[in-house]
């Protein structure tokens, strides 16, 4: 065992060789020597051009090198300590797919990027020339791979968000009537850059993914504090939604539409979805953001979460009035964290707006591996 970052065990000659940022040269020269020298050699080498085999201190553990009959097989750093990893899958679980962001053609309107269209969608929209034009139609027969990718855009005609709006709205209709978008809302969303910008145009909110535009919503973490310690009201989905049906949810959340403040979004919705008078509504307070980019099937998520909590009175029992709710559960957040950390119980998106709770209320700490990797990884897309 030579301490100071290679290890041999086995018949076998198996080697690990470990390098940290601050060794740069010494790392790159490892991988050379590693290529072609049998293991005891390049051990004997590296340890002669300055890295000591015992008790070093000059470098942190931060990637691994494993070598087997004189390949090179690079391994992974463990970002995350076991008391953190689980939190760690559930975000994982929100960006899962980016491997096959390629399959995505851009969408621009006024030159602007806004959204990403996988190429099978592309072909069916080229059917409707009126309203969507191609540029780089050869490209679209394959998924893009080294080339500058194609595009789609609208027809210049379409000179204002209304004209746009409805135009594209018809179109999302007939793609309802064919099967291709699912549980339509009758809810508009807006088609920007940034949240705030007047939008280029507004389309359904279930045809959202499709088109791969930066969406918005609001979740509200709702909490009492009884003997000193903070419960969560958690929310069990119905049986009969369409997504994640009978998971854990949050006390109150939605997207966010257009014509509508976030605040007033989240007033909304209490009253909806958990019977909150808009009085205590109102005290609801902004605490942040939290984002992910997912590809799943055909679809690109590219969603931002505004966050709020709202202390509760101990008293008070919320009540569901849109159906989309089957139970209410006051659950202390010490339960909450191992839920979430142990489990998938919760929808997906829920999972990292109670993680940033975790995290902003102390349940989570500094002192657990991986704690700035798990915050950074909380806003995995674009916050915009």
């Amino acid at each position: 065992m030579l301490r100071g970052g290679a290890e041999c065990w086995s018949s076998r000659a198996v080697g690990t060789l470990e390098f940290g940022s601050r060794e740069p040269m010494v790392a790159w020269l490892g991988v050379q020597m590693l290529g072609g020298m049998h293991f005891s050699k390049h051990v004997s080498s590296i340890c002669n051009i300055g890295m000591r085999c015992s008790g070093s201190k000059r470098f942190s553990i931060r990637s691994s090198l494993h070598v087997e009959n004189g390949g090179v097989r690079e391994e992974k750093p463990q970002l995350y300590g076991p008391e953190l990893q689980g939190f760690a899958d559930r975000v994982a679980a929100c960006n899962g797919g980016k491997a096959r962001s390629s399959e995505f053609v851009p969408f621009k309107v006024e030159e602007y990027t806004v959204g990403y269209i996988h190429y099978r969608l592309v072909q069916r929209l080229k059917q409707f020339s009126d309203v969507f034009l191609t540029e780089g139609d050869e490209d679209l027969r394959r998924v893009p791979a080294n080339s500058t990718p194609s595009y789609v855009t609208l027809n210049l005609n379409l000179s204002t968000p209304e004209m746009r709006t409805e135009a594209v709205g018809g179109i999302l209709k007939t793609l309802r009537d064919e099967g291709l978008i699912r549980g339509w809302r009758n809810e508009l969303y807006p088609v920007v850059l940034t949240y705030g910008e007047r939008p280029f145009l507004l389309i359904e909110r279930a045809a959202a993914k499709l088109f791969g535009i930066r969406a918005y919503g609001v979740h509200m973490n709702g909490y009492v504090t009884i003997d000193g310690e903070k419960h969560l009201w958690v929310a069990k989905r119905s049986d009969t939604k369409s997504t994640y049906a009978g998971r854990l949810d949050h006390i109150v959340a939605g997207g966010q539409p257009e014509g509508i403040s976030c605040k007033e979004n989240v007033i909304k919705e209490c009253d909806e979805e958990a019977g909150i008078p808009r009085e205590l509504a109102k005290k609801a307070v902004a605490v942040g953001a939290v984002s992910y980019d997912e590809i799943h099937d055909d679809c690109y998520s590219r969603d931002v979460l505004f966050c709020y909590d709202l202390e509760l009175p101990v008293d008070f029992q919320p009540y569901n009035k849109d159906g989309e709710v089957q139970s209410f559960e006051r659950t202390p957040v010490s339960e909450a964290v191992k839920i979430i950390r142990d489990t998938e119980e919760y929808k997906p998106n829920c999972a990292l707006v109670v993680i940033d709770f975790f995290i902003r209320h102390g349940y989570i700490t500094p002192e657990q591996k991986g704690y700035l990797h798990l915050i950074r990884s909380l806003r995995s897309g674009e916050i915009l």
